[in-house]
C-alpha cells in the first residue's frame, strides 16, 4: 500500500497531515520549520539572490538556507534560476503556490508580531510563579 492510500484511508481526504506516513506532513515541517517560514516570507517581497535572502534572514547559516531552499524547491514553493553568467547568478523566488503559503505564513508572522506584548507578559508572570529566570 503506498502513502498516499494510507492517508486516504486515514480519513476521507486525500491526504491527512495527522497520519505519520502521508507526504503532506514533511511538507508541513518545511513550511512550519524556523528557516522554511522565514525563508518564505523573506520571498514573498521579490525574487533574491543567495547571499541577499542569507542576510535578509538573519542568523541561518548556509548550509542550512541551502537544505531549506532545496527543500522548499522540491515541495514546488520556491522557483530556483541560474543565470549562465560568469560568475554564476542563482536567482530565487516563490512560484505561485509559494505565494499563497507565504501569504497565509505572513499573517500569522504578522499576528504573533503584533501580540508580543502579551506574550511577554504572559512569560514574565509564568517565570515569576515558577521562580525561573
Amino acid at each position: 500500500m503506498n502513502t498516499t492510500q494510507e492517508c486516504a484511508e486515514e480519513q476521507d481526504l486525500p491526504f491527512n497531515v495527522f497520519a505519520k506516513a502521508c507526504p503532506s506532513r514533511g511538507t508541513l515541517e518545511h513550511v512550519t520549520g524556523r528557516w522554511g517560514a522565514l525563508t518564505l516570507g523573506a520571498l514573498h517581497e521579490g525574487s533574491l539572490r543567495f547571499n541577499e535572502l542569507r542576510r535578509r534572514v538573519d542568523g541561518v547559516s548556509e548550509k542550512m538556507l541551502s537544505q531549506t531552499l532545496h527543500a522548499l524547491e522540491r515541495d514546488g514553493l520556491v522557483h530556483r534560476e541560474a543565470q549562465p553568467t560568469n560568475p554564476p547568478r542563482v536567482d530565487y523566488e516563490l512560484t505561485p503556490l509559494g505565494h499563497e503559503v507565504a501569504g497565509r505564513l505572513l499573517s500569522l508572522i504578522h499576528f504573533v508580531e503584533g501580540n508580543m506584548a502579551d506574550v511577554l507578559r504572559s512569560r514574565r508572570r509564568y517565570d515569576e510563579t515558577r521562580g525561573t529566570r
